[in-house]
């Protein structure tokens, strides 16, 4: 009996052993899952806040500064540009160009060198044949240098870069660059048109009241037109700047031209661009329109007063003023139909800018040397020269 009492008490001491083991590795294991748990929280915590800060960061802008699709407010975070977040602004763009073919572009690299290097080098030769001729030395002579200028100026801002992404695949231009190209082309633009009117008026002058012409047009004056003609090109292009570089792009950044043009680049902006179009159409608009009426009342004026004087005045003076009265319609002649239709795309309009910013340069120096006899002269004495030098220089 004894023997099998202490038989059970055994047994049972065995199971109370097995029994308090279990529940200790039981215990062992529920505390390794409970700090496996805690530690699976905290990741999936910091996991949740790292996700939230990124949408915070990724909304894209609609309508009010520091707004996003959320409605949440990104102007006081220290990682913002100008209250936008900078993963919202865009640091280049695409330049579509005037073609995708590459064949295509390969033809237009040729075409597009040689009338770059064509109107490059005649507007420089005008410059010279102005500078070297003492009988160019006058107040008509003076003003066509500066236009040349300008048209070197007008040619070479964005036709190289042009000509340059006819050979690459992807045709990008910087944020900075883009900037650059449109402070450039309104400062070039509005100096030639107001330029254009100073020689109209230089020409009033000349016909109208030819024994005053010296006294009116000195040296001061020209220089005067000339700083006036400039100035008012950067403040035009400077009203259009300003506002234009702090706009929000955050996609798309693609510009369906081969340079950066206003309208094109307003429209990319991530907010409502209606304002901003009619200010780019009255400043813009009414420069252009002012340079145009004044040029169409001197010539108007002119015409009439020779009329009146003698009566083979009026072949005379359009043979004295063709050449102006030409660029001026190649000038004002693709203004009037971009201002027609300022915010529409047509297929024409990258013919438009091609013939402002490569034909007109140059076409402006034939225009000039095939109609004046006294520049034609003073071209041939500088050719002579020049191969005078050369055979000094080989000897």
């Amino acid at each position: 009996m004894v023997r099998e009492d202490q038989k059970v008490f055994e047994t049972f001491k065995e199971k109370d052993t097995e029994v308090l083991g279990n529940t200790i590795n039981t215990t062992k294991r529920f505390d390794k899952s409970e700090m496996f748990w805690r530690e699976a929280q905290q990741v999936w915590a910091e996991e949740l806040k790292f996700l939230a800060e990124t949408s915070r960061s990724t909304e894209t802008p609609l309508s009010g500064k520091g707004q996003t699709k959320g409605g949440l407010d990104n102007s006081n975070s220290p990682n913002s540009v100008n209250g936008w977040s900078n993963k919202s602004v865009v640091t280049e763009f695409i330049l579509l160009g005037l073609s995708s073919s590459q064949e295509l572009q390969l033809v237009l690299f040729l075409v597009f060198s040689v009338f770059y290097g064509a109107a490059v080098l005649g507007n420089i030769l005008i410059i010279l044949t102005v500078i070297t001729d003492s009988r160019l030395h006058s107040p008509m002579y003076f003003l066509l240098s500066n236009l040349s200028f300008i048209d070197v100026c007008q040619a070479t801002f964005a036709t190289p870069k042009m000509i340059a992404d006819f050979l690459n695949e992807h045709k990008t231009i910087t944020f900075q660059g883009c900037m650059s190209q449109i402070f450039f082309l309104h400062v070039f633009g509005g100096s030639e048109m107001v330029l254009l009117v100073a020689m109209a008026y230089d020409r009033y002058i000349a016909i109208c009241r030819p024994l005053h012409y010296l006294a009116i047009m000195s040296r001061r004056v020209c220089a005067a037109l000339v700083g006036v003609s400039w100035a008012i090109g950067i403040l035009h292009s400077a009203s259009h700047l300003a506002f234009t570089v702090d706009l929000p792009f955050c996609g798309p950044n693609k510009v369906d031209n081969f340079f950066c043009d206003l309208p094109l680049v307003i429209k990319l902006a991530c907010l409502d661009t209606y304002v901003l179009e009619i200010l780019v159409l009255t400043n813009s608009g009414l420069l252009s329109l002012i340079c145009f009426l004044l040029l169409l009342v001197s010539y108007t004026v002119i015409l009439a007063t020779v009329h009146h004087q003698a009566s083979g005045g009026m072949s005379k003076a359009l043979s004295t003023l063709s050449a102006h009265i030409t660029v001026v319609v190649l000038f004002f002649g693709p203004l009037i139909f971009i201002y027609i239709w300022p915010f529409e795309s047509f297929p024409i309009d990258k013919f438009i800018s091609v013939f402002f910013t490569v034909f007109t340069p140059f076409l402006n120096p034939m225009i000039y040397t095939l109609r004046n006899k006294d520049v034609k002269e003073a071209m041939k004495k500088l050719k002579s020269r020049m191969l005078v030098l050369s055979r000094f220089s080989r000897k």
